[in-house]
């Protein structure tokens, strides 16, 4: 292998999403207006946009022995990802449940399952991996621990870092001096940074009071008010770029972070991924899911 791809460990789970007007109460049952099933994961998210957009990827993480795992693989590879690091686990294959609502917000809840049988053994594992990869995307729904040990294999090779720091977990100090680019949402901002992120100015404040933490840069993703960008004492608001009407957001996160890497991978400075990475998301909200709604290249040249 050349260095000439992106490598994402992490999470691969099968989304049963529900398009619904409102969350049930205690004890309601609730019916939604429709409901799909489709191959998810923040991990093979981010590396199906990755692939979408035309770089060599390849995704690392576990499924179960089941028939679930077998089709979040086949729809990898439908999509030009490599899943020669995908393994398999004695446990389940993850599953996670998504509820869209109509205003825009999404609440999700997933299971651990294989996703959680990822060891720092099989990190160590994938050296030569991670060793070869001009970039390493990670996420939280894999075993901290995990994650770390690929953050130290990436460093010793000078590997670029992105770390999508969700779900909001505890996490080392060592471990984000480790991290090129965190990208978190606000909510997961208001986790790392301790203080609720309700806007752009909170956002900006607590951003620039964390940033000491990190050894690069951070972006703060706040939906339709776009992202912030925080490099040192300097911040940027980019504004989101919708294009066309607002379906559903999941994989929004997602997709922002493929869009991210693969302008980092192009040779892009932080704030012209981050316009790009608006750009990618913008459509993929037009669509209902994660990974089919996620565009092309071709798409997002095209506009």
């Amino acid at each position: 292998m050349d260095r000439n791809h992106i490598t994402v460990i992490g999470s691969l789970n099968y989304d049963i999403v529900f398009m619904q007007e409102r969350l049930p109460d205690k004890g309601e049952t609730f019916t939604a207006e429709q409901a799909e099933v489709c191959s998810g994961g923040k991990g093979a998210n981010q590396a199906v946009q990755c692939a979408k957009l035309g770089v060599s990827t390849y995704m690392a993480g576990k499924v179960g022995r089941d028939s679930l795992g077998i089709y979040l693989k086949q729809e990898l590879e439908s999509y030009g990802v490599n899943t020669e690091y995908i393994k398999e686990s004695c446990s389940s294959t993850g599953i996670a449940s998504v509820h869209a609502l109509k205003e825009g917000s999404v609440y999700s809840t997933i299971s651990k399952g294989a996703n959680y049988d990822v060891t720092k053994e099989d990190i160590k594992q994938m050296e030569a991996l991670i060793k070869s990869s001009s970039i390493l995307i990670l996420q939280l729904e894999i075993p901290v621990e995990a994650v770390e040990c690929a953050l130290e294999i990436a460093k010793r090779y000078g590997v670029y870092t992105i770390l999508n720091a969700a779900p909001a977990k505890p996490v080392s100090d060592s471990m984000l001096k480790m991290v090129d680019c965190l990208v978190v949402n606000e909510s997961e901002a208001g986790f790392y940074c301790g203080q609720k992120i309700q806007d752009l100015q909170s956002a900006e404040k607590e951003g620039k009071r964390f940033i000491k933490k990190i050894r690069g840069s951070m972006v703060i993703t706040l939906g339709e008010q776009g992202s912030i960008l925080i490099s040192g004492n300097n911040s940027i608001w980019i504004p989101a770029e919708v294009q066309g009407r607002v379906s559903e957001t999941t994989g929004a996160g997602d997709s922002y972070v493929g869009g991210f890497a693969f302008k980092k991978f192009m040779g892009g400075s932080d704030e012209e991924a981050c316009r790009f990475a608006s750009k990618v998301a913008g459509y993929t909200v037009t669509r209902i899911g994660a990974q089919q709604a996620m565009p092309t290249w071709k798409q997002v040249a095209g506009s």
